[in-house]
């Protein structure tokens, strides 16, 4: 049996095809009994709209590219699904490519989506061509997530106020009596905030800031830490450039035989799904990456429907969250405890 077509759907609800088309796209004054009678014939049809026909009547695709720069980063995930969670309200669909693979395979940024028309780009994550998004954003709406790169006139961004939530773990750690504290650090311009807030943090109580250079990978926090922690004068305290980095250090600590928090205090950056487990429970710093993803997806929005600007940043506050992996150094242990 043919499918159904909206001919079907106007004949069995008696309306016109234009009126049930006004229902199917939500738009337009249509009285309540038409819209339920409309309605009722599509489910009662089982009638789908096809997609390709109405993007090539609207002249859109309905669809959102969406380019990732580490699909291993939870922090990028949890972003995702509150970017996904507007644009699934407003009709429109994600079409997700991996940034990585593209630079591998010799693909320029946005490839992917230009031969499939997306109606907009979301690019999550430091992207190394900014001047590509200046070409591309005088095509179609572009918005930048999670990174603090500068971008071209045109590009929203939208992330974490980076180097307050750095001062912000770095103060609570001196708070708790640390002055031998370290910092993993990280790369790109993310990595350069944090690394400033947390020297300028130390600075300014007159503590000497040690940094370890590195990446934002568990294997880079757990390198690092075992390096930093085989010193005559071991640090007292990690603070590491993101939640990963952190477990790395956690586990350089456990192979060592410190005792978190007794011996070393971690703490961590992002407050990802990771940090929030139970047996890890790190202290960490809250970016919001959920409402920073609905906050993208309303960037988008605005300039799809003809509002935006020359772009901007939105920049969210971050917050401390005090969980198991910090506390006072050369914290004495309770009377029969073990060891």
């Amino acid at each position: 049996m043919r499918p159904p077509t909206i001919r079907d759907v106007a004949e069995r609800a008696g309306v016109s095809k234009s009126l049930v088309s006004l229902v199917l796209r939500g738009s337009g004054p249509v009285r309540p009994e038409k819209r339920e009678a409309v309605l009722r014939a599509v489910r009662e049809l089982g009638y789908r709209p096809n997609a390709a026909a109405r993007s090539l009547s609207e002249q859109r695709s309905r669809t959102v590219g969406v380019v990732l720069d580490d699909l291993r980063n939870p922090w990028f995930v949890e972003l995702l699904d509150g970017l996904n969670s507007l644009l699934h309200a407003a009709g429109l669909h994600m079409l997700l490519a991996d940034a990585r693979l593209n630079r591998r395979m010799g693909h320029a940024l946005a490839e992917p989506f230009t031969d499939l028309g997306v109606d907009g780009l979301v690019v999550v994550g430091t992207v190394p061509d900014a001047g590509a998004l200046g070409t591309l954003a005088r095509r179609i709406p572009v918005v930048v997530a999670g990174a603090r790169e500068a971008q071209p006139p045109g590009v929203d961004v939208v992330a974490g106020d980076d180097e307050r939530g750095a001062r912000l773990v770095t103060e609570h750690l001196l708070g708790l009596g640390h002055r031998r504290i370290a910092h993993l650090a990280g790369h790109g311009a993310v990595g350069a905030l944090r690394r400033r807030g947390f020297e300028t943090a130390m600075r300014a109580h007159g503590a000497e800031p040690l940094v370890e250079p590195g990446d934002l990978t568990e294997e880079s926090g757990y390198r690092a830490a075992v390096r930093l922690l085989s010193r005559p004068e071991r640090p007292t305290a990690l603070f590491a450039v993101n939640d990963m980095a952190a477990v790395g250090a956690l586990s350089a600590a456990v192979e060592l035989g410190l005792g978190v928090p007794r011996d070393l205090s971690v703490a961590g950056y992002d407050n990802t799904g990771i940090s929030r487990l139970r047996h890890v429970w790190l202290t960490t710093v809250d970016t919001a990456p959920y409402e920073a993803g609905r906050r993208a997806a309303g960037c988008l929005l605005d300039r799809l429907a003809g509002h935006g600007g020359d772009g901007g940043v939105q920049l969210a506050p971050p917050t401390l969250q005090v969980r198991g992996t910090t506390g006072p150094p050369d914290r004495p242990q309770p009377a029969g405890a073990a060891s």
